[in-house]
């Protein structure tokens, strides 16, 4: 729950980049905001060893939100899920400061390894991030993007298999 603090602070600032003149009622009330608190509150009892109530939340998450976020998933401060319905975040994911999920998203492990994400990172609608592959920070991935090889920092990934995007090159990831 340490961390919930800013999650929302994070998504307001968010909220407010759109244009809107938010409140902190209309942040706690917005799309996602919910699956971010049960997330958290999972990570808290999974902490102080209460995991029977842990699955309650993992399952409320899931039934409230249509969302499943594994429950020894670690995401730092700053974690935000704009849109939660179709979210499937394995429990070995590891993610860094201020990373954005929108609805759709997968990051899954494969052969038992999972992604490590960076710092301030966007996760497009769709996207796919699977294995045991690492993310640099600075990153966006692309809506519907397929993401199975490492990324490096600073760029922007689209695509099926995801590639790097720029205005002198592109590279496959």
């Amino acid at each position: 729950m340490q961390y919930l603090k800013s999650d929302i602070k994070r998504k307001k600032q968010i909220l407010m980049g759109e244009g809107y003149q938010v409140s902190t009622f209309r942040t706690l009330v917005s799309d996602g905001t919910s699956a971010n608190f049960l997330y958290r509150a999972t990570q808290f009892l999974m902490k102080y060893r209460l995991s029977p109530i842990a699955l309650i939340t993992l399952w409320l998450n899931r039934v409230i939100n249509g969302c499943v976020i594994g429950a020894q998933a670690m995401f730092d401060k700053g974690f935000v899920i704009m849109h939660p319905v179709g979210v499937v975040i394995n429990s070995k994911v590891r993610g860094g400061i201020d990373i954005t999920v929108e609805s759709g998203v997968v990051i899954g492990d494969e052969k038992g390894k999972a992604p490590l994400l960076g710092n301030n990172i966007f996760i497009g609608a769709g996207a796919k991030i699977i294995g045991g592959i690492a993310i640099g920070d600075n990153v966006k991935i692309g809506a519907n993007a397929v993401v199975v090889k490492d990324v490096p920092s600073n760029v922007t990934v689209v695509g099926i298999p995801a590639r790097i995007i720029n205005k002198s090159q592109e590279k496959k990831c």
